[in-house]
């Protein structure tokens, strides 16, 4: 599932966080599948980029005409 964002807030985070821990209750036919989740995005305010791969959600910047994955190379994505 992925939560796309011009401007990423810390708040944006947290609401998507709270949506992928409903998802498999709102569409249980996903229940035995393990979900990732990533946040894209255009510019991120207070700290928001390093709390999305905190979260365990892969981190998409969006740079002109195409988009790189920002997370570490020790990430390890949560799955809901």
């Amino acid at each position: 599932m992925i939560e796309v964002k011009t401007t990423l807030r810390p708040d944006d985070v947290k609401h998507f966080t709270h949506k992928l821990s409903l998802f498999k209750q709102w569409l249980p036919r996903y229940a035995a599948n393990r979900v990732y989740g990533a946040m894209a995005w255009l510019n991120a305010d207070a700290g928001a980029e390093r709390m999305v791969e905190k979260q365990g959600l892969f981190s998409i910047r969006a740079t002109g005409s195409s988009a790189a994955i920002m997370n570490n190379a020790d990430f390890t994505p949560h799955t809901w």
